[in-house]
């Protein structure tokens, strides 16, 4: 039997299962019936806050075991949760005021934090939920100390089946014993596939209901670059996939030689790649991975877990860590993308039917300036630090784009009038990711200095297709030929009009799709860290001759299959 999911971390694994179910975490309903109950609740909530701190601090203590910062930068996040006081503060007040029991206070406290951070319209934004949901489920557990962990495993070649899996216990895995894993919910930027890929182990993520067909001892064969699981295979397909595992070693020792080789076609054509970032922690990690820079910066981070706007100068000292930690490449920082369905407990928002297509990114910023200024005051003040870009996300038409331009000039007006120093020619540019900008980027292209394709919104708005939604997740669709036509029409406009055009969507660390992009003209690939290895080795064995045949061949094709199939077929 084969189970398909989502392929997050490259690699074979063959092995044991070892089925992983997860606590179940119910309320109670029970009431604290006097002041002594209600202080035992809070000193037993106080004690495992502590000794969660203590557990994640050892796993700290062991980072040195960890490939690269990834599972660092998470654990150093859940410190900061823990130590949360607005966390603390919602419990007691549930304990004291509404008289909730221990339990039922964490979890309908971590609930309502999680559902805020899932309700976000972005992949990477929403994935973070799981950080809330990891620190509270640590903190129940140590309510009720009874949880077998994933650590505990001692048989080496074990694969994992779970639902799900926590940040902590991808992090805590111990890749000596665990040789994948495989969870039935979860996407490509979720911290189980970020960490999976960062520490080298096969994973596959979003199989659905069918991997609870998988039981303990299941003899498993997971491909993590083509998101299949085989359960109990026979003789013939054992030995082909051990062939094809010793293969995958061999191509993996390769990739990690890499990272100082120049990203150029055969036939010499510079392919530039860069990293997506969100701080300054991940712009060094990003640099070990060969990165020419950040396409992509999302500022976004900072305004959230607090419980008011950071100021000009918070924003410029995390800008600026950004700036020094790029030694000298360029970074495209994002001007503040949230709203609508992005909720903020210090904003109040409107009630919408449809967030995604609401007050959101530059709409709310062109509507609250004084937060737009404060925080273009901010970057441009970074940008002598280094070589900082601005890029404003969600743009639809030639009036908004002209709009922050005019802010933007303000901002500038105001800091020259103080005397305070900005790259006077720091370049502007415009995140492609609704299919009005796609259409008009000739218009829009006059505006700017450079487009960046966010290939992730443009696909959802261009078929319609709510990329969250799990009953129609497989609509969702990059290769779809119309968002192909619309991906080619904003690379040949922005090289007509002379100005860059680079790629931040999924679509960009997608190996499949790197020869194609090429043969469109693409020389600008944005992506996570660890793609940039395998997505270079793509690129030194193409020419660009061999890059444009494939593209006329797929504008050729009428559908998404054939031209994955094809395009599967071109980087094997």
């Amino acid at each position: 039997m084969m189970i398909s999911g989502i392929g997050v971390s490259p690699g074979i694994a063959i092995g044991k299962a070892r089925v992983i179910k997860k606590q179940a975490v119910v309320l109670t309903g029970t009431l604290l019936l006097n002041d002594e109950e209600i202080s035992i609740a809070i000193e037993k909530f106080d004690n495992a806050v502590a000794v969660s701190v203590t557990e994640v601090e050892t796993m700290m203590s062991n980072h040195d075991a960890l490939q690269g910062n990834e599972g660092l930068e998470i654990l150093e996040a859940h410190i900061e949760l823990l130590g949360d006081p607005q966390i603390r503060e919602d419990v007691l007040e549930k304990i004291q005021t509404g008289r909730k029991n221990v339990n039922d206070a964490v979890i309908e406290v971590i609930q309502a934090a999680v559902e805020i951070f899932k309700s976000m319209d972005d992949d990477y934004m929403s994935a973070r939920a799981v950080d809330i949901e990891d620190i509270g489920n640590r903190i129940i557990k140590n309510l009720n100390p009874v949880k077998e962990t994933i650590d505990q495993i001692a048989e080496a070649g074990t694969i994992i089946i779970a639902e799900d899996l926590a940040p902590s216990d991808t992090i805590s895995m111990d890749i000596t014993k665990i040789a994948g894993f495989a969870t039935q919910i979860g996407g490509k930027t979720s911290h189980a596939a970020i960490i999976a890929k960062s520490r080298g182990i096969p994973a596959v993520v979003g199989c659905g209901e069918a991997l609870k067909t998988v039981q303990d001892g299941d003899k498993l064969i997971l491909d993590g670059q083509s998101g299949s699981i085989i359960i109990n295979p026979d003789k013939e397909t054992l030995k082909d996939f051990e062939i094809k595992r010793a293969t995958w070693l061999k191509e993996l020792n390769l990739l990690k030689s890499l990272k100082d080789t120049p990203a150029h076609t055969i036939d010499g054509k510079e392919i530039h790649l860069l990293a997506n970032i969100a701080d300054a922690a991940e712009m060094e990690n990003a640099l070990e991975f060969g990165a020419q820079g950040s396409g992509l910066f999302r500022t976004e981070f900072l305004f959230l877990g607090r419980n008011d706007f950071p100021s000009e100068e918070e924003q410029f000292e995390f800008y600026k860590a950004v700036a020094l930690k790029a030694k000298g490449k360029p970074v495209a920082v994002r001007t503040l993308d949230i709203g609508g369905d992005k909720q903020l407990p210090y904003f109040n928002f409107p009630e919408e039917q449809n967030p995604f297509l609401g007050y959101r990114a530059i709409r709310l910023c062109l509507d609250r300036k004084d937060i737009f200024i404060t925080q273009l005051k901010a970057i441009l003040r970074a940008s002598t630090f280094g070589k900082l870009k601005i890029m404003f996300p969600m743009i639809a038409t030639v009036n908004e784009i002209r709009a922050a331009k005019a802010i933007l000039k303000e901002a500038m007006k105001m800091l020259n009038d103080q005397q305070i120093p900005f790259d006077q020619n720091i370049k502007i540019g415009i995140m492609i990711e609704i299919p009005s900008a796609a259409v008009i980027a000739d218009l829009l292209a006059k505006e700017v200095d450079f487009f960046s394709i966010g290939t992730n919104d443009l696909t959802q708005y261009t078929l319609a297709v709510d990329r969250m939604n799990e009953k129609i997740k497989d609509l969702y669709d990059p290769f779809d030929p119309g968002v192909l036509r619309l991906i080619a029409n904003v690379i040949e406009q922005g090289h007509k009009n002379h100005i860059e055009v680079g790629m931040c969507g999924e679509l960009a660390g997608d190996p499949r799709a790197t020869q194609l992009l090429i043969g469109m003209g693409l020389t600008e690939f944005s992506m996570s860290a660890s793609s940039i290895p395998l997505v270079k080795s793509t690129i030194i064995k193409t020419s660009l001759t061999e890059a444009r045949k494939i593209y006329e061949d797929v504008r050729q094709m009428d559908n998404s299959k054939d031209i994955t199939n094809y395009l599967q077929e071109k980087t094997q």
